[in-house]
């Protein structure tokens, strides 16, 4: 039971305890986790983004997880996933230089906006991988095509349209009630899979092709879930509980065509040396 809420209370999270960048970040993580120094942090995020650059990706999907993940439920491996879009980026000193910009679904901090509620966020890549207790992350790369489509909604008014502020950590894919980090970036991908912004023949197509992960559990476990954390809500779940994960989503794409290659990334301490 133990691992199970741990694991579950560390689903989408955002930044480490305490740590803000900017409005209502989340910052929650069980209680002990180590994240990775600025030292690792830094050197791997720049890996990152000269890996998606020799593969000449202009959007990629990135999961981190924020728990070790021995620490994780069975068939959940990573915790955070955004997309990666590059961009053009402007410099303080007013420089405008090539690289990722990282576009987020956060959560509430408690303290400026509920846990129980999320908002949008672009941020950059040493502020994804910082929250990190782990030294991987999964990365999908999207087909040429899917890119193509992605790099026209990301970021648009039509993108914020599809984004429900109500968070469950848990949230049910097929159903509209709530969203998490996971499931706003299949229900972009869905959309512009199936050129509609129609949130419910979105829900709808999903329903028909889209395998939610399980996250085994028995009626003790649910029941202590709401209790335990209010992000953790299960009136959208039918029978067990089923949410998107990395896995689920990659499966998701692989079987519709809708990827070039996923794989996982390790760190590498002399890879990311370039300036």
């Amino acid at each position: 039971m133990k691992r199970l809420i741990i694991g579950l209370m560390a689903t989408c999270l955002a930044l480490p305890f305490g740590a803000q960048a900017g409005g209502a970040e989340s910052g929650d993580s069980a209680a002990g986790t180590t994240f990775l120094m600025p030292a690792v942090a830094a050197p791997f995020a720049k890996q990152i983004e000269q890996e998606l650059a020799t593969k000449g990706a202009r959007v990629a999907i990135v999961f981190r997880s924020s728990q070790p993940h021995e620490k994780l439920p069975d068939g959940v491996s990573y915790t955070h996933g955004a997309f990666w879009v590059y961009s053009d980026l402007k410099t303080p000193d007013g420089r405008t230089l090539k690289g990722y910009a990282v576009y987020n679904l956060y959560h509430g901090n408690g303290e400026t906006l509920p846990k129980n509620l999320s908002y949008l966020k672009q941020d950059f890549p040493y502020d994804f991988v910082k929250g990190s207790a782990e030294e991987d992350v999964a990365v999908l790369i999207p087909t040429p095509e899917m890119q193509r489509r992605l790099l026209g909604m990301i970021g648009t008014k039509d993108y914020e349209a599809l984004h429900v502020p109500d968070y469950s950590l848990v949230s049910n894919p097929h159903d509209p009630r709530y969203q998490n980090c996971v499931e706003f970036m299949l229900d972009i991908i869905a959309a512009v899979t199936w050129e509609t912004k129609d949130y419910a023949q979105i829900k709808a197509n999903l329903a028909a092709h889209f395998e939610p992960t399980p996250i085994r559990t028995n009626l003790v476990q649910r029941a202590l879930g709401p209790a335990v954390d209010s992000r953790i809500r299960l009136d959208d779940q039918k029978g067990g509980i089923e949410t998107a994960t990395s896995e689920s989503l990659s499966a998701f794409m692989t079987t519709h065509g809708l990827l070039s290659e996923t794989y996982v990334l390790d760190y590498r301490p002399q890879a990311a040396i370039t300036p």
